[in-house]
């Protein structure tokens, strides 16, 4: 019997780079035609601003120099970038007006902004994954030499969301 599945189904393939640092990368199973497009920063798209465009830098040279973006990247890292920025946005909204809104009729509803924040975290998180940089895919990710290293206190993250952190 044939295959049921679709073409283009199943698992999607892991990039070269990150099946060598990870340590599973095996020459029989490597694409010997993958694209091994150069190591550098593309330029900020102008449609990032604000906390978008600081992001895009500070994220940028951290994956740069963790060897996980190319000059091929730039789209993935913008969508990173803009749902951090509308995360940010719908958080200080839902400080502004609270989590909870009266509905025209005067009934109480939830707060627009909480989807919209749901909704940014998910689209960050999918990006996070791609790049290596959620605790679990970054688990099977070694980085060579410890070019990124361990961190010490609070990240740019925990800070602006859970505030300075003593300890």
């Amino acid at each position: 019997m044939g295959s049921s599945r679709s073409s283009g189904g199943g698992r999607k393939p892991k990039p070269t780079i990150l099946k060598m640092l990870s340590g599973t990368l095996r020459k029989d199973r490597a694409n010997p035609h993958e694209a091994e497009p150069r190591r550098r920063l593309p330029s900020c798209p102008t449609v990032l601003q604000g906390e978008s465009r600081r992001e895009w830098h500070r994220m940028g040279r951290r994956l740069l120099q963790a060897g996980l973006l190319t000059e091929i990247d730039g789209p993935g890292l913008m969508g990173y970038c803009i749902a951090y920025g509308r995360l940010l946005d719908a958080e200080a909204k839902i400080r502004e007006f609270g989590s909870v809104m009266k509905a025209p009729g005067g009934r109480l509803a939830h707060s627009p902004y909480i989807s919209i924040a749901n909704k940014a975290l998910e689209q960050m998180r999918a990006m996070l994954v791609e790049f290596g940089m959620t605790p679990s895919s970054r688990s099977r990710v070694h980085a060579a030499g410890g070019v990124c290293g361990p961190t010490t206190g609070a990240s740019d993250i925990d800070e602006r969301f859970f505030g300075a952190r003593t300890g």
